[in-house]
């Protein structure tokens, strides 16, 4: 994601516990977060990526919107996740 400039970078955070409803049972599991720095007119490329490449049927994959941050930092995302030319 970071090397196709849809994520400007990215953070592997885990295992974590996970526990949820699948498939009308309740369950545990280790999972991983991934956590990937984009832009808002960037994500629906992001997402569609993740979704082709994952192995789960339904794998959480959502946006949280940054409402704040610093003006090097926002510039920076914006900056690296430009497309490039070559598309």
């Amino acid at each position: 994601m970071v090397t196709a400039r849809l994520s400007a970078g990215a953070q592997f955070v885990g295992p974590v516990v996970s526990v949820f409803w699948h498939q009308g049972e309740f369950g545990t599991g280790e999972e991983w977060q991934l956590l990937f720095k984009t832009r808002a007119d960037r994500y629906a490329d992001l997402e569609a990526r993740l979704l082709e490449h994952h192995p789960w049927k339904n794998p959480e994959v959502s946006a949280v919107p940054i409402v704040a941050g610093s003006d090097a930092y926002l510039r920076w995302v914006e900056r690296t996740t430009e497309p490039s030319p070559a598309g």
